[in-house]
């Protein structure tokens, strides 16, 4: 399906509660060690990333294939649909990282890696392309987002109030942005993932996350797979869970 072929009518919802900002706890990881990497296979100069070695890339909180929970429901606009989900997805990802943000320092990660070779950077008022550490980065992001989120011009939540032609739009580049989140925590904090025992959950939500952004065309697989010289880490994911039947193609 189409989001971008099928802007309609809005459509009522309960307004949505206070949101919560990330909220770091009070545990400290400085003297966590995390698990041992796995040998890589001969072939590969590099250790694999501990989240495609099993059983790591196999935990998950739902079975089967995620197609079954992105499908439009019935009698359900597409618009609140995909409006209620990208909600869902950040409140959801806001709140891993605000349980990891503790090791996300602007000197544990002065920049906003997601892979080897790959550090994304924003672009400020002056259009240009900046690196920033990556807790600024994330939450230049989440501030970003929180904005639109309180936006009734964006996000409508009143009967009556229609979503703007430029919805569609705007919630791709949001899409875009919790991308790589996701992709610098795969990529920097994953053994803090591992220490809370949160990988079958965190896992279910990336997955979840890349079958709705498929399902509705707001995600592009080159940003979700990177260019040849400088790929993203979680992007490995992607053919992983296609190969284990967790996401279509």
């Amino acid at each position: 399906m189409s989001f971008f072929n099928s802007i309609g009518r809005s459509m009522s919802r309960t307004p949505r509660g206070p949101k919560r900002s990330p909220t770091p706890t009070s545990a400290t990881f400085q003297d966590m060690q995390p698990p041992p990497v796995p040998p890589s296979p001969a072939s590969s100069g590099a250790p694999k990333p501990l989240y495609l070695c099993n059983p790591f890339v196999e935990a998950a909180l739902v079975k089967g294939n995620f197609k079954t929970i992105v499908v439009l429901p019935k009698y359900v606009d597409i618009m609140e649909w995909v409006a209620v989900n990208v909600f869902d997805f950040y409140t959801s990802l806001n709140e891993f990282y605000g349980v990891i943000s503790e090791c996300c320092t602007q000197q544990s990660c002065p920049t906003m890696s997601a892979g080897t070779n790959l550090n994304y950077t924003w672009i400020n008022q002056d259009r240009k392309s900046v690196h920033l550490a990556a807790p600024t980065y994330i939450d230049y992001v989440m501030t970003w987002i929180q904005n639109l989120l309180d936006d009734e011009t964006v996000f409508p939540t009143k009967s009556g109030h229609d979503f703007p032609q430029s919805f569609p739009a705007t919630v791709k580049h949001v899409y875009r942005q919790l991308l790589r989140v996701f992709a610098h925590i795969y990529h920097a904090h994953y053994p803090q993932i591992l220490h809370l025992r949160s990988e079958p959950h965190f896992n279910s939500l990336f997955a979840h996350f890349l079958a709705f952004g498929r399902e509705y065309e707001l995600l592009d697989i080159k940003d979700v797979k990177g260019a040849a010289n400088s790929p993203v880490g979680a992007g490995m994911l992607w053919e992983k869970w296609r190969e284990m039947g967790i996401l279509e193609g």
